[in-house]
This record gives C-alpha cells, structure tokens and sequence, in this order.
C-alpha cells in the first residue's frame, strides 16, 4: 500500500493526465518493474511529462544495447510508419537501428539476431500482411532455434475483427517457442494505436537502455501481455438518400448513399465501417431447418441474445471459414471438407440433430465483420452527412445468384432506416498542403475517395491542381458522379479529368491507357511535386497503374528500369505516391 499523502499525488497525477500519457506510464511502470530488483536507484528516477518521451538512459551509463533490428509487416504503412518512429527514438538513445520491411528481411539472419523486434498488422481473417507472409510461414515451419533472439511484438488490428491482432500474437508466441526471450510485452493496438504503440516504445526502450546483469544484456519480461483496446464511437445515422448511380442497361449497380448523424468526425481519406444484417430470408428457412426457438435467450462470447438477434445481427452465416466447419463437423461427428460455405448450405447438406445440437454449432459461429468504404464525402462541404459509394455484389454459384452480404444490405437499405457504423482513421491516404498538385486514379468505386478530396479542396480554397484518371464499362450507363465532376471541369477545381470506358470500342481501354496518352505531362506533375493516389482493386489494375508509371518515369525520364523503380520508391518515400486498393 501507498502512504497516505503518496496516494493523493498519485490519484492527482491520474485525473490530470491524457490518455497518451496513462499508457505512457503503464508502459514505464511495466518497464521499472522488469527491473526494479536490479535497479534500486530507479526510485527517484524522474518521469519525463509527455507520453511521447523515450526513457533515456543516466548521462553517465552507455547504453546497454548498440544496435537492434526492427522489421515491419504492413499493408497500409501504418507498421512502417511506427517502425520509423522507433528507430529514431532508438537513436536518440544511442542505439543503431536497423530498419527492414518483412518482405526484404533476409530470413537466415534471423538466427544471428540478438534484438529483433517487430511491428505487424493483421488482415482478413487473421492472416498475416502479405509483405510479412513469407517470414510468418520460415517461423512457423522450420525447426530452428533462437536461444540467443530478445524480442519484441507490436500488434496492429481493428477490433471489430473477430481474430483481433491474431498474426502479431501468433509472431509473438512462436518467437518464443524457438527459443526467443521476450524483453518487451506483446502490445495489442486499435486503429487508434498511436497511444499504445507510445507505451510500448518506452518499455522497449527502458529494457534497452538499462544494464541489468553482469553480463550487460537487458531484463527479459516473461509475460505476454495483452493491453485491453478502446472501444470506437459508433454513429447511429440516417439515410437520407440512396440512389443507384448506373443508368438503365448498365450491368453494375452502383449505389450513392447518404447518411447523416451528430458529432460526425473524419477526413478525407477515411472509411467507414458497417456491420451488415443477415438477410430475413435465410434466418427463417436456418430456424425451420433446425426447429430452434426463434425467441430463445442463449449465451454468444459473454452475453446473452435471443437467437433471432444473433442470427439477424451478431453471427457470420454467410460464408464460414474453414476452422468454423471443421468444428461444426465435430459437433454433428461427419466427415466434411474443409471449405468455406454458407450455414444454410451446410444444414441442407449435413443437418444437425436437433434444436440443442444447433444451439452448440451457435457457440462456435464467429461474429460478422465489418465491411470498410470509403468515404466519398467532404467534411467541409457536407456538414453532418458522410457519403459512400457502393457496388452491389452480384455472383453465381452452381448457377444460382447470390449477392454480397453488406453490398446487398445497403443497396436495400430504404431512406429514412438507421445505420450503425465507425470511422475508420487511414493516415496512410491523407491530403497534401493545400498548394500541392494531386493526380488521382480510381477506376468504378476507386472514384470515392477522390469525390471527398475534390469536394474538399474546393470548399477549403486549395490553390494545388488537381488531375482525375477515371473508368468504367460505358459512357452512357456508368460514368459515376458525372454531373458533379464535370461542374468541378467548368470550375476549374478539376485541372484536367481523362476518362476511360473499357467497352464502348472493339479495344478494351483503361485508365493506365490514359495515362500512357498524357505520360509526358503526368511525369511532368511528378517532377514538379506531385502526389499521386490510386483507389480501386488491387489486382489487376493498382498493379497495372503502377506498372505503367513506371513505364512513364523510365522513358520520360531518361532513366533505366531500376532508376525508375527507384524514383518511385523515392515518391512512396515522400508520401508521394498513396494508394487505398482492395
């Protein structure tokens, strides 16, 4: 126990700190206890006031590690982003840092590593970034040892996710397993990471920077240890519009929809995410399939619903994963293929036995996860109101039509319903000043973002050019937001604007074609500052642009194919060159 006047200026110094700097403290007590049977003297050590403060080591010691490793794993930057960030703290603290994607890391210098830290998201369903798949397959496939490896773990996830950081967790286990001593805890971080990764820093940091043993090496903290994440703030919002943008005889639907709610915070670049309901349809025939009660309370990952709810709301029945059906076979004892496949599906072909048999196959389904969209609004010109643009997924299977989950959910979504959803913060996809020049590429739905950002230059008077690449099927069905972009043509928001339409000719063309059109004035906007983004899917056509860029950059450039490659990992460098693909 505290002494009385202690604890007073302990609640004081609580209530009178921010977020950041609590987890900056529970970083720095973390650290101090790793060592405190070491280091007496650490009692009157002060505490620095900012939570982004790194724990120095005394003036008179030299740090106790001269140089470290840090590896990242990331799909959007946000990993290297933070990698970079602890370097420099680490080299504030006289410590070299050597920094290295996942992808570059030559796997056999693992084994001569003494500190090797890492910084990894989690995508999908638990998987690892594909920059960081092959290093997550050499650990967990090759018998090695790695006695001599001190480690450490950040995690990057979103907790709507069912399998929260679970790629960051299984790095950090089976770090351990081969031999690896754990010198700084396994943090867990939200998208609002900045925090927690501070805390982190510091305790890695402290164990770096502090001589704990003869033998001169840092303390090792043996206990995983898992920070509880915030909770995000979800908007319950109204639809006041929601309109299909194609005109009749398209193939594709695509829908504009308007939301608004109170307190709306966010940025061009963001997301929202959404949560979408299972379709009324399929919850009857799953609950006449398995003859349970409808109104029935049962418990699902520590609360409790009526199975109506879980089914309509909470459960992920559309397609399971293959870990969810190798558990529904042990439930029903049958043998069954390890595929992903509906619930409905897997009832038909391998029923349950009864109502109390389902009610067991209820407490292994996963929760639904959220489905992310860009935001095609402006903050500045639709006050209170955020936009997305979404294309209804249609698909067949064995011939019969199926639609996306969420696509689906909202494009039937009528005006005047409500809408739970989050803002889901992307740093890595970000406006420049308000004088630089932008190129945007955003072939069908890759067009969101750069609605929100032309919307936002122009209500916020920015003096920077702006050039949209956009494309779809057809002129006359699909030009998307078409009235609105070639106001922003007539305005002058909108420098240039070159549009593709793939099926209006006997040749296919897309927007890199274009870009190859207009190659020597794009690689002069590059030349002059600037920033280019590309919306849309990954593959083919975010590889496709690049691809083509790079073309552009070798020829008119006067450069070879890798200076050309190097000038574009110089403008990702810069935060030149963004882009946001799915």
């Amino acid at each position: 126990m505290l002494a009385e006047h202690k604890l007073k200026l302990l609640q004081d110094l609580v209530r009178s700190s921010t977020k950041e700097e609590l987890v900056w403290m529970n970083g720095f007590l973390a650290g101090v206890l790793m060592n405190c049977h070491e280091q007496p003297a650490l009692a009157s050590a002060s505490v620095p006031a900012t939570a982004s403060a790194p724990v120095a080591a005394p003036a008179s010691d030299k740090p106790a590690v001269s140089k470290i490793t840090i590896a990242y794993g990331t799909e959007t930057g946000n990993s290297k982003k933070l990698a970079t960030d602890l370097a420099a703290k680490a080299k504030k603290s006289g410590i070299n840092a050597k920094v290295v994607s996942l992808d570059q890391y030559r796997l056999n210098d693992l084994s001569k590593e003494e500190y090797f830290f890492t910084i990894i998201s989690t995508q999908g369903e638990g998987e690892p970034p594909a920059t960081a798949k092959k290093f997550y397959d050499h650990i967990h496939q090759n018998g090695f040892k790695l006695n001599q490896l001190k480690f450490g773990v950040l995690a990057l996830g979103d907790t709507s996710y069912p399998l929260f950081c679970k790629a960051g967790e299984d790095v950090d286990q089976q770090l351990q397993k081969l031999g690896g001593e754990r010198i700084a805890p396994l943090i867990k971080c939200d998208t609002d990471y900045q925090g927690d990764a501070e805390g982190w820093f510091s305790q890695v940091l402290h164990s770096l920077t502090t001589t704990t043993s003869s033998n001169g090496s840092a303390s090792v903290g043996a206990t995983v240890v898992a920070k509880k994440p915030a909770g995000k703030k979800t908007y319950t919002g109204n639809i006041i519009t929601n309109i299909n943008l194609n005109d009749r005889g398209s193939n594709k639907q695509t829908h504009h929809i308007e939301i608004t709610a109170d307190e709306l915070e966010y940025q061009p670049g963001d997301s929202i995410g959404i949560v979408p309901e299972n379709a009324p349809a399929i919850i009857d025939a799953i609950i006449a399939l398995t003859g349970i009660d409808a109104k029935k309370t049962v418990p699902f990952r520590n609360e409790s619903h009526t199975v109506l709810e879980l089914l309509k709301k909470k459960l992920n029945i559309a397609y399971l994963p293959e870990r969810v059906v190798k558990q529904y076979a042990a439930i029903v004892k049958q043998d069954i293929p390890e595929t992903k496949i509906s619930l409905l599906d897997l009832l038909k072909i391998y029923p349950v036995n009864n109502a109390s048999q389902f009610e067991e196959v209820i407490g292994i389904l996963e929760p639904i996860t959220p489905r992310l969209y860009s935001i095609s609004s402006s903050p500045q010109a639709h006050s209170g109101e955020v936009h997305v643009t979404i294309a209804r997924d249609n698909f067949k299977v064995n011939g019969e039509v199926k639609h996306g989950l969420c696509s689906n959910y909202l494009a039937e979504l009528p005006v005047d319903s409500t809408l739970e959803f989050y803002v889901h913060k992307n740093n890595q996809f970000r406006l420049p000043a308000p004088d630089k020049d932008v190129i945007m590429i955003g072939p069908g739905t890759g067009i969101a973002p750069f609605r929100s950002f032309v919307a936002e230059r122009d209500a916020a008077g920015a003096t920077g050019r702006n050039w949209l690449f956009f494309g779809d099927q057809h002129f006359t069905t699909d030009f998307l937001y078409q009235t609105e972009l070639q106001n922003w043509m007539q305005t002058g928001v909108l420098t240039k604007m070159n549009v593709a339409f793939s099926r209006d000719q006997a040749t296919k063309i897309y927007v890199q074609h274009k870009m190859l059109q207009h190659a020597r004035e794009l690689y002069e906007w590059l030349q002059n500052g600037a920033y280019v983004y590309i919306c849309g899917a990954k593959e083919p056509m975010s590889v496709d642009v690049e691809n083509t860029l790079l073309q552009i950059i070798e020829r008119f450039g006067n450069k070879s194919s890798a200076q050309a490659i190097e000038f574009l990992i110089n403008l990702k460098e810069e935060g030149r060159f963004l882009k946001d693909v799915y």
